[in-house]
Order: C-alpha cells, then sequence, then structure tokens
C-alpha cells in the first residue's frame, strides 16, 4: 500500500503541502530525488527499474503524486504508470495535467492507479480500474489509499479485509490532520511526518519476512510565491530521519 496525504489550499503561504508514503518490494532499486532538466523541470525520486517516479513537483508549482490501486485492469501495463506521472510532471498546470492523464489513458492500458495532481488553482484525484473517474478536490485535507480516499473506498475482491483496513486508516490519518487553529503549514506538515511514522495509523509498513514494506517518505511544500521545500526520507519514517532534497527546481 501507499498512503498520500495532501493539505490543498489549506494555508495562505502555501497552497500544496503533502505528506507520503511509498510502499515496494524491498529489493526493487530506486534513486534519491534530483532534477529532471526540461521545460518545465522538476524534483523527483526515480524507479530504476522500469524509469519513472512516483511523486514529485515541477518548477511551474505543480505537484504530482501516485498510488498503486487494488483492482485488476484487463491488459494493465501497458505502459508504467511511473512513466504517467512523469509526463504529468512535464505539464505547466494542473488543468494541463488533466487533460494529459486523460489522452494517456485514451492511447495505453496502465495497471490500477490513483493519481493526484495539484498546484495554487485546482487540485484533482484520477482513479483509473479501466475507466478514468476524476474528482475535483475541495480545499481541504484528503488521504488517498490503495482503495480510493478517506472519504470513499471500494474492497478488493482478493482482499476485502485489508481493503477495509486501509480505508480505515486513511479516515484515522485524516482525523489525526485536522488542521488546528492558527498552525502553519510548517507546523502541520512535521505533525504529518509524525503520524507517517506512526505504527497506530498503519501507515507505516513492515512484512514480517522482509519482503515488502514502506521504502521511503516525501515532505513537500510548494509555496505561494512560487518557491519549494522538499524533505525526504531513504527508508520508514519510524526510523528514519527527513532531510531536506537540496537540488530544488
Amino acid at each position: 500500500m501507499c498512503t498520500l496525504t495532501i493539505a490543498w489550499r489549506v494555508f495562505d503561504d502555501a497552497p500544496v503541502v503533502v505528506a507520503a508514503n511509498r510502499d515496494e518490494a524491498l529489493d526493487r532499486p530506486s534513486e534519491p530525488p534530483a532534477v529532471a532538466e526540461g521545460n518545465p523541470a522538476f524534483i523527483a525520486p526515480r524507479d530504476a527499474e522500469a524509469g519513472g517516479t512516483w511523486v514529485g513537483y515541477n518548477d511551474r508549482g505543480l505537484f504530482v503524486g501516485i498510488t498503486n490501486r487494488w483492482i485488476s485492469v484487463e491488459g494493465g501495463g501497458e505502459r508504467s504508470r511511473g512513466q504517467l506521472v512523469r509526463d504529468a510532471l512535464r505539464c505547466e498546470s494542473a488543468e494541463a495535467a488533466k487533460a494529459t492523464v486523460e489522452e494517456a489513458v485514451s492511447e495505453a492500458v496502465y495497471d490500477g492507479f490513483n493519481l493526484v495532481v495539484a498546484d495554487s488553482e485546482a487540485a484533482y484525484l484520477f482513479e483509473w480500474d479501466g475507466e478514468l473517474r476524476t474528482t475535483a478536490f475541495d480545499p481541504g485535507v484528503h488521504v488517498v489509499v490503495n482503495v480510493g480516499t478517506d472519504e470513499e473506498f471500494f474492497e478488493p475482491p482478493a482482499r476485502p479485509e485489508a481493503g477495509r483496513q486501509q480505508a480505515e486508516n486513511a479516515r484515522a490519518v485524516r482525523s489525526a490532520l485536522e488542521p488546528e487553529p492558527g498552525e502553519s503549514a510548517a507546523e502541520w506538515r512535521e505533525r504529518a511526518a509524525a503520524v507517517l511514522g506512526d505504527h497506530e495509523y498503519g501507515v507505516c509498513v513492515h512484512d514480517p519476512e522482509g519482503r515488502f514494506g514502506t521504502v521511503s517518505s516525501s515532505l513537500i511544500t510548494l509555496f505561494a510565491g512560487g518557491e519549494a521545500e522538499y524533505e525526504f526520507a531513504p527508508g520508514p519514517p519510524c526510523r528514519t530521519a527527513y532531510r531536506r532534497v537540496e537540488s530544488q527546481v
């Protein structure tokens, strides 16, 4: 599972604040966040196996992040989902990324995904299970996991109990991260980091057999003035410190 939490247009000085855990096979190679030059340039980690990414932002103030969706798609895997994230990161805005995603799923068949794009003007969730469903987020905190969101989820046929547990985790994370009166974006982000590493919420995953689990965590803040901050933990956040990514776009 993966967990993507976004505070969109909650804070006046930072319209996009994200705290996200990546869960993956422990032996799947990846590279830390780095700048991908271009127009626009973006910064993101890289999946060394398929060449794509799962989270990042660009120099136009656009955030893009993805989780797997626990559902089988006939013909899925024709193209890597991580490549779609890279495509979206080359867009000028959330509206442009929306058009890119819609075109992409008409041209190739992807495995199931939940994809979030957000800038200061718009935020969208795309849910793909062979058909594309698009939801425009309202301002607030939203939690996306493999079975949907803290507001709406499905039970995967192969693992309904796990799906229900994920939904409960998402709701618990959402409740814990309700913005507090007078709270700043930085203060909320610190609380979000603590939640992502707290096993009480079930979103920092450890496989007893050592094959799968939370392999990294990202904290991304996109400020209203165009600046950004990215902190990255190259391991489970319960025991791995976040460090500022110095290469900023």
